[in-house]
């Protein structure tokens, strides 16, 4: 009696699905789609894509929480140390916003012409520079010292060069290097260490915002 009434409640679940299915299929063969809701106006700065905290791959995440920053690839191999070695101060061309704001400022194409358009004229490098001025290209520089997001740091070099902390202090030796490398470790204490000698304010509004 048992393998009756169970036999007979299975037959009865099945019919129900197959009809609950079925119902599904033909709503969705007679019933017309909804027309998507129009996309709100995009303002002006912001991004189409979607925000999200996710990242491309474990390893791609663990470099972010630890702060191991990609090696930047730079588009030509700038020699440093030839330009300091003719005591030429990055203050003078290359970086000149550095003594009036936050950011150093990188070289475009039409700052590195300033010298070369008459200074070695024969070099491939200055070749292939004086092409992109023709073609109208600039230099894609990567940045080599950033901060995460998250870390809501505002670095401002300015008050750094009126202090006359030295460049090599936060950026290595780069008399001794072609193109610029993250040589120097640029945490929170590296930070706190250096305004500690140097008696400069160390409250979390000095570099957070």
């Amino acid at each position: 009696m048992r393998t009756v009434r169970g036999c007979s409640f299975f037959v009865r679940a099945c019919v129900i699905c197959v009809l609950a299915l079925a119902g599904g299929i033909g709503c969705q063969a007679g019933g017309s789609e909804t027309p998507a809701p129009p996309a709100a106006p995009v303002l002006p700065g912001q991004g189409t894509g979607v925000f999200t905290t996710a990242h491309s791959s474990l390893g791609v995440a663990l470099r972010h929480y630890f702060y191991r920053l990609p090696e930047p690839v730079q588009p030509i191999e700038f020699p440093h140390d030839i330009h300091v070695g003719k005591q030429i101060a990055c203050t003078e061309y290359c970086h000149e916003s550095v003594m009036t704001g936050p950011r150093a400022g990188l070289p475009s194409v039409r700052t590195c012409m300033i010298c070369h358009t008459a200074i070695a004229t024969d070099r491939p490098l200055i070749q292939q520079i004086t092409r992109m001025q023709e073609q109208g290209l600039d230099l894609a520089w990567q940045r080599v010292f950033d901060y995460p997001e998250e870390a809501h740091v505002r670095f401002n070099h300015a008050p750094h060069i009126r202090a006359e902390v030295d460049c090599a202090t936060c950026h290595g030796n780069i008399g001794a290097q072609t193109v610029a490398e993250r040589n120097v470790d640029v945490t929170m204490g590296f930070c706190v260490n250096c305004h500690n000698e140097r008696k400069a304010p160390v409250g979390c509004l000095t570099c957070h915002y």
